[in-house]
């Protein structure tokens, strides 16, 4: 996957009100004695601080396998290409990454399913957007009867599949692909959650 060169600059964050001793360590002076930073919204300054820090995307999906160990992956409608069932995290009404990859599994092909573990948490960099931070869930082995039970989302989907690992790269070119084999690697190996970048092991040390 082509890669941006990020400039990440630092902003200086706005001055907090300073707090004074009048008779204790406890006395403070001024109104904010009296209400506390939970019961007081934003002040301008912050608000303007926070929209102009760096943006982040995040996505989120879940990994399920047939009983032979293949993986289902979907064919969206608007773009070329499959994909594993997930999609963007809602963040600014709360979501969290394992709320929307069950959210959007259900969504997508009509299946609630609780997740398991996190495999992969993959930093993805692309031209014209901003970094994305994708995240895999387990979502386990799907019976054949739970595969006949899978109803796509007809506005976004064309179809439904299941891949082995050897056809990953044909179907899942690039990041994603990388990421779902690592993915299945993690589970394999019971390692716990694996980080990535752009599908790749980061680069460790300083030399």
């Amino acid at each position: 996957m082509p890669q941006d060169t990020v400039r990440t600059v630092r902003r200086p964050c706005p001055t907090l009100p300073r707090v004074t001793s009048t008779s204790g360590p406890s006395s403070v002076s001024g109104p904010s004695s009296v209400s506390g930073p939970s019961d007081r919204e934003p002040g301008a300054d912050y608000t303007s601080y926070i929209a102009s820090l760096p943006r982040v995307l995040a996505g989120a999906a879940a990994l399920f396998r047939d009983e032979e160990g293949r993986v289902l992956i979907v064919e969206p409608n608007y773009r070329p290409g499959w994909a594993l069932p997930g999609g963007t995290v809602e963040s600014d009404h709360g979501e969290s990454p394992r709320e929307a990859a069950r959210r959007e599994t259900l969504e997508e092909i009509g299946l609630d399913v609780e997740l398991g573990a996190l495999l992969a948490v993959d930093w993805v960099p692309g031209p014209g957007r901003p970094p994305i931070v994708a995240y895999v869930y387990d979502g386990g082995v799907l019976s054949r009867a739970r595969l006949k039970a899978i109803r796509l989302q007809e506005d976004e989907l064309l179809s439904w599949r299941t891949v082995s690992r050897a056809d990953i790269p044909a179907h899942l070119p690039g990041a994603l692909g990388r990421r779902v084999l690592a993915s299945l690697d993690a589970l394999e190996a019971r390692t716990g959650p694996v980080e990535l970048e752009s599908g790749r092991p980061p680069a460790t040390g300083l030399g």
